[in-house]
This record gives structure tokens, C-alpha cells and sequence, in this order.
């Protein structure tokens, strides 16, 4: 008498089936990161460009587990009011053929010469050569307007008693003003592939590489940074 096989039986050979089909299905399709973090780097060199020393540009690895749909075309940016110095986020969007939106955490450095104090200076000293000296460093990692040519102080009294070894900064001395209160002033907007030039009112007095507020025609206030001809420059 022929005995029954077992039910478990019959299920083998379907399961084994499903396996492999299971297997040869493809894994879902995600973002590789190298070219989104190429097109970051790209925007931070163009940003860059023209800046004092050695550049060096980190970028933290985007995450490769990311479940983004696979991008044909970028476009790298910076938030608003950000510039290309120090720690810093940097977008990538995509725009064909689907959109989305990533941020870099990214990292400047500015390798190059500034001056420090050679030794103690009283307040309202006159500084000659004698008084300068350089130190190489970070300059994105001083405070702004941290000088780093010997002409830029050199016969400017001192606000105040300043340490030996000190980096010196535009506001540690009496630098003539670039910018008066009141005065009209030339605005330059720089950002990624633009400049726009227009024109608005002082709001304080300001030596060059010193902020500036602007009241601009349609009476927006703006916050810039003077420069040696007077004019005010702002970067997006």
C-alpha cells in the first residue's frame, strides 16, 4: 500500500521558488554620495577663490545609507547670509529627474600669515614696524577682521593696552573711518555666478573690514562689511 507523503513536502519546492525569486530582485536604488559631495566641493572652491593663504576645504562624508532616489542633476548652495569660512552647512538640491534637498556639514580653513603684537603696546601708542610681528594659522579661526598686512597698521594709534603676542585686529585701532553715518554708500552683493550693485545710506560709521548697516531705498535695512574705497560689500 503506497503511503501518502507528507504535506510538508508539498511546500518545499514553492518556497524554494520564492527564495530565489526573493534573491534576484533588484535592492532598491538610492543616491550614491561621491556625486554629491563633488558638486559641494565645486560650489566651496568657486566660493574661495581670490581668499588670503592656503585653502583647505573638509567635507563630512554624506551618509551612502541615505534613501534618496538616484539625481542626474545638481545644484550646490549656501543658506542665506552664509559665507565660504569656518564650519559651515552647504545644500545640494536636485533637479532632474526628481527634486530633493541635502545639507554638508563642511569646514574652511584659511592658511596664512597675520600680524601679532611683537610686544606690549600702551593704549594710544603709535605702532611702527618693531611693534608687528606674523604668526601663521587658521584665519578662520580668529576673530574677523584680523589683520594680516603690516601696512594695514603700521602709523595707527592703539584703542587700548594690547599683550604681547596678541593677533591685532582692524578695531584695536584708530583706522581711519572707510564709512561715515549718513553718508550714501555703493552696496555690492556677491553670490554664487552674481553681483548686483546698488546704492543705500550708511547707518553707522565703520573702518574698513568693519560692519555696516544700510538703509536701502525701499528702507530694508542691510548689514555689510566695509571696504577700503568706501564701499559695502555683502555675501550670500
Amino acid at each position: 500500500m503506497k503511503m501518502p507523503v507528507p504535506l510538508r513536502h508539498n511546500f518545499v519546492l514553492p518556497l524554494l521558488a520564492g527564495g530565489l525569486l526573493l534573491t534576484a530582485l533588484p535592492s532598491l536604488a538610492q543616491q550614491p554620495p561621491q556625486p554629491v559631495e563633488a558638486a559641494a566641493r565645486q560650489l566651496l572652491e568657486t566660493e574661495t577663490q581670490g581668499l588670503p593663504g592656503r585653502v583647505e576645504i573638509h567635507i563630512s562624508p554624506m551618509d551612502p545609507r541615505n534613501q534618496l532616489p538616484p539625481c542626474a542633476a545638481f545644484k550646490a548652495f549656501l543658506p542665506g547670509g552664509t559665507r565660504a569660512w569656518g564650519q559651515i552647512s552647504v545644500g545640494v538640491q536636485c533637479e532632474s529627474p526628481v527634486t530633493w534637498q541635502v545639507y554638508l556639514q563642511a569646514r574652511i580653513a584659511v592658511q596664512a600669515s597675520y600680524l601679532v603684537t611683537a610686544r606690549p603696546l600702551r593704549a594710544g601708542q603709535i605702532v611702527g614696524p618693531a611693534d608687528l610681528s606674523t604668526r601663521s594659522g587658521d584665519l578662520a579661526a580668529l576673530q574677523d577682521n584680523t589683520l594680516t598686512d603690516a601696512t594695514q597698521a603700521i602709523g595707527h594709534r592703539t584703542r587700548y593696552a594690547l599683550a604681547q603676542g596678541q593677533p591685532v585686529r582692524g578695531d584695536m585701532l584708530r583706522i581711519p573711518a572707510a564709512v561715515q553715518q549718513g553718508q550714501n554708500v555703493k552696496v555690492v552683493s556677491r553670490g554664487e555666478g552674481f553681483q548686483v550693485s546698488s546704492e543705500g545710506r550708511a547707518m553707522n560709521t565703520a573702518a574698513p573690514g568693519e560692519k555696516v548697516r544700510v538703509r536701502m531705498p525701499n528702507n530694508q535695512v542691510v548689514t555689510g562689511t566695509a571696504s577700503v574705497d568706501g564701499s559695502v560689500e555683502i555675501s550670500y
